[in-house]
């Protein structure tokens, strides 16, 4: 697509969580340091980032507010991973993705 701006995906986490992604191609690698908070607003702030994997123990270290206003922001859209993922986490994903729920309940 001519004039279409191609986004990066960047991956959040400690150094074992990132290595994956890592191997997966994602160059754009970013561990936490002191502040957290600050680092993920600068990744908010970066208009080359289309996607954020984060570590979901990051976002469990916020506040409730914080870990809100991140999880809803649209661009970039922040995809927390972790060991276990519930169906109800991954069904707000999809629809955050693509403004479907293609996971209705009978």
């Amino acid at each position: 697509m001519k004039g279409a701006t191609v986004k990066q995906i960047a991956c959040f986490g400690s150094e074992k969580f990132t290595l994956g992604f890592q191997l997966a191609g994602i160059r754009m690698i970013m561990e936490p340091g002191k502040d957290v908070l600050d680092q993920i607003y600068g990744l908010q702030k970066n208009k080359d980032i289309g996607i954020v994997i984060i570590e979901e123990s990051i976002l469990d270290g916020l506040d409730g507010h914080d870990r809100a206003e991140i999880e809803e922001k649209v661009s970039p859209v922040f995809i927390p991973v972790s060991a276990t993922a519930d169906a109800g986490a991954i069904r707000r994903l999809i629809l955050k993705s693509i403004g479907i729920d293609v996971w209705k309940e009978k």
